[in-house]
């Protein structure tokens, strides 16, 4: 595992959400920013707002350094930044909430954002080296908050070359006690390091329900949508809503959104990456879960 710390883009101080997209978005929305929020041991989004949600963009591809973890991405949608995990050369898996539409005064409607809307950061470090858009969003009809559902699967604009992915493990649940390392973008009100990627101080997973497993994690505002890996780097989660405080270092019960449950999601994204039409498919957006 990798231990050097990462951190994400924040110009006011914000309160370390948990769910992946920042549950306090309604209330700061025009603001551009979070202000202190007292969570009282709930868990939220895990999604990052920010007035400045762009790194400095890195022209050169450095694809002979390129390693595993840059299979974990960043997304801008928007004012709302997410984590995200490549796992084919044109698709990445990140949490529902991410890409949900929200009105004037931030409040998630219950649907999904335009593709173009999204932005897809390349590269780990503090400076990305490349970018790339979004041409389809594969994602059930629940979970556009939180909870049940708070899964998607982007199809991307174009097919990436030389950059690494990681394999999902979608044939079976990962079993209670096994361990998980989270991974994402997230900046806490006090970490003093810029956005890049951070491997979170993570636990085992402590119980499993239908839809979600549930463990200890130190997750920051923009870790939403991350991945959480096994000791073998597969994604077998993703990171949706968590208790947070401003210390990075801070362990809070954390929902990752299981992908063994999804497994028809799955499906339709990669038919739709290889040229398929969503309405040409099988319904898969059913939330109804056997």
């Amino acid at each position: 595992m990798e231990s050097e710390a990462r951190a994400s883009l924040i110009n006011c101080q914000t309160v370390r959400f948990g769910i992946a997209a920042m549950a306090a978005f309604a209330a700061a929305g025009s603001l551009g920013c979070f202000q202190p929020v007292q969570l009282g041991g709930l868990a939220t989004p895990a999604a990052q707002q920010t007035d400045n949600a762009d790194r400095p963009l890195e022209l050169t591809s450095p694809l002979k350094s390129v390693i595993n973890k840059d299979a974990i991405v960043r997304m801008v949608v928007g004012e709302v930044t997410c984590s995200g995990t490549l796992i084919g050369d044109d698709m990445v898996l990140t949490a529902h909430h991410c890409v949900s539409e929200r009105d004037a005064n931030g409040r998630v409607i219950e649907q999904d954002v335009a593709p173009e809307d999204v932005s897809v950061e390349l590269g780990g470090s503090h400076l990305p080296w490349g970018e790339v858009g979004v041409r389809a969003i594969v994602s059930p009809d629940c979970g556009y908050e939180r909870g049940e559902g708070d899964i998607a699967i982007l199809v991307l604009s174009r097919k990436l070359v030389g950059v690494p992915t990681i394999t999902p493990r979608i044939d079976s649940a990962p079993p209670a006690g096994d361990p998980v390392l989270a991974w994402g973008y997230g900046r806490c009100a006090l970490s003093r390091d810029p956005v890049h990627l951070t491997a979170r101080n993570s636990g085992k997973i402590d119980s499993m329900y239908r839809g979600e497993f549930l463990g200890q994690a130190a997750v920051c505002p923009g870790d939403s949508g991350g991945p959480a890996l096994t000791l073998t780097d597969e994604v077998v989660g993703v990171i949706s809503t968590s208790v947070m405080d401003a210390d990075e270092t801070t362990l809070g019960l954390t929902h990752f959104t299981r992908l063994d449950v999804w497994r028809g999601l799955f499906a339709a994204a990669t038919q739709i990456s290889a040229g398929a039409s969503p309405s040409e498919l099988p319904p898969f957006r059913s939330c109804k879960q056997p």
